[in-house]
């Protein structure tokens, strides 16, 4: 068995695309609409993928507060200034748990916790 990917419902696809392509770095796939009021669209450079799927008729966007995405940078110095001139705040951290790794969170647009981390 191997992970395939994680789900996202978001309420706008341009937004939520335009975060996980340009913040975050994930190549679009692909992108179809199987239904008039759906858009699904498959991003990610590996084997596992993010889903984001904007549904017309209302997603539900509620995510847990204990529920994140992880992505790893190679410095987190050096994405600081892409956050800033993206608007995007820091939402918690920097994070340094032990010597080996740093880490912080943003929101996406529909609110969910993105970390960041850097293993030193």
């Amino acid at each position: 068995m191997k992970f395939c990917w994680t789900t996202i419902n978001v309420t706008d696809m341009e937004k939520s695309l335009g975060f996980y392509q340009k913040i975050v770095g994930l190549e679009l796939q692909r992108r179809f609409k199987p239904a008039p009021h759906m858009e699904i669209a498959f991003l990610g450079n590996g084997e596992t993928q993010v889903e984001l799927i904007c549904n017309a008729d209302g997603a539900d966007t509620n995510y847990g507060a204990g529920i994140s995405l992880g992505f790893e940078v190679d410095s987190l110095d050096n994405f600081f200034p892409l956050l800033d001139a993206k608007g995007i705040p820091v939402h918690e951290g920097p994070f340094q748990p032990n010597p080996s790794i740093r880490f912080l969170y943003v929101l996406d647009p529909d609110g969910l916790k993105i970390q960041f981390l850097e293993n030193l």
